[in-house]
């Protein structure tokens, strides 16, 4: 088979469309025909050195995928040959065929075609094992996401108004903001323009938020902790603003706060934390509303993903919003 792969580390230009061997069907796996993955900010960091896939993970980049089961493994129930279906991976996306545990599968949504599929299984798992299931997010506590226009953010918005809560939004664009009001969001803050501790500051009457969905890391810390209100979560997923800050214990004891730093990417298959756990609770809260069309996967664009660099291109320059797409070419 056919696959993107990293003959060295570097700029967009290192992701190479290569013949590679084809993934074998263990036991409690199936095998998937690829008709599309995602772009997503871990793809990056891989191609750049920084972050090395799992211990038993596919090299090849990619953390998300759709397409057709041509495999079943020793063991498998409730797949067949010919499903169509949608899985997180922790790798081997950006491929004509990827092997992934059947635990960490989803049926396609009957709404969606299947490439757009590609765009729903990481943000999906990402935002509900991060905001419901670590943070305990819930109906009438408040939220702040940093990058509301990404993939993340605006799966975030849909997944708070599922709940029931009020979701606060930051963004560098008028263009941004008005995408992020139309999708569900009470407010959006323009990071370029504004301080989001002083907005969140209005917009709450100084009790500040409940939840802090933050993909900035070091550069927001303080301003995180001066946003969250008394026994609030701050919710670290990412680190595009730096990997070391300083963080004010005072402040934080003083609001009885907690600092979550959690991944996705490197959690177990199985256990009450791991991967398999997390699909399951998607599948049971998220997926009848992925069915019902309430919520949806934002797709910016579609590239043949043997135009993987520009994809990725794309995504660094942040003028996307939500998913861009990697479809195989046929």
């Amino acid at each position: 088979m056919y696959a993107i792969t990293l003959p060295s580390f570097g700029g967009p230009e290192v992701l190479t469309w290569a013949e590679v061997g084809d993934p074998s069907c263990g036991p409690g796996e199936v095998v998937i025909d690829v008709a599309a993955s995602a772009v997503n900010r871990a793809d990056i960091m891989q191609r750049q050195g920084h972050y090395p896939p799992p211990p038993g993970a596919s090299e090849i980049p990619g953390l998300e995928c759709s397409g057709v089961i041509s495999g079943v493994g020793e063991g498998v129930t409730g797949w067949s040959v010919g499903d169509e279906v949608c899985a997180l991976l922790a790798g081997g996306g950006y491929a004509e065929r990827v092997n992934v545990p059947t635990v960490q599968v989803f049926p396609r949504p009957g709404r969606l075609d299947l490439v757009a599929a590609a765009g729903l299984p990481e943000v999906t798992c990402t935002v509900w094992s991060n905001l419901v299931m670590r943070a305990g997010l819930a109906a009438g506590d408040t939220l702040l996401v940093h990058g509301g226009s990404s993939g993340i953010g605006t799966m975030a918005i849909q997944i708070a108004g599922l709940v029931g809560a009020t979701v606060f939004v930051t963004v560098g664009s008028q263009t941004k903001r008005d995408f992020c009001l139309e999708l569900g969001a009470g407010a959006a803050i323009n990071y370029r323009e504004e301080s989001f501790v002083e907005q969140i500051t209005t917009l709450t009457d100084g009790r500040g938020v409940d939840v802090i969905l933050d993909n900035m890391g070091a550069a927001y810390l303080g301003g995180n902790v001066s946003a969250l209100a008394p026994d609030g979560r701050l919710v670290i997923i990412g680190m595009q603003g730096g990997r070391k800050g300083e963080l004010d214990m005072g402040a934080l004891l003083a609001k009885r706060g907690s600092v979550h730093g959690t991944g996705l990417r490197g959690r177990p298959v199985e256990g009450s934390s791991g991967k398999g756990a997390v699909v399951a609770a998607v599948r049971e809260h998220v997926w009848p509303a992925v069915e019902s069309g309430q919520i949806r996967p934002i797709i910016d664009r579609m590239l043949p993903m043997t135009q993987a660099a520009e994809a990725h291109r794309v995504v660094e320059s942040s003028t996307h919003i939500g998913k861009v797409l990697l479809a195989v070419p046929r």
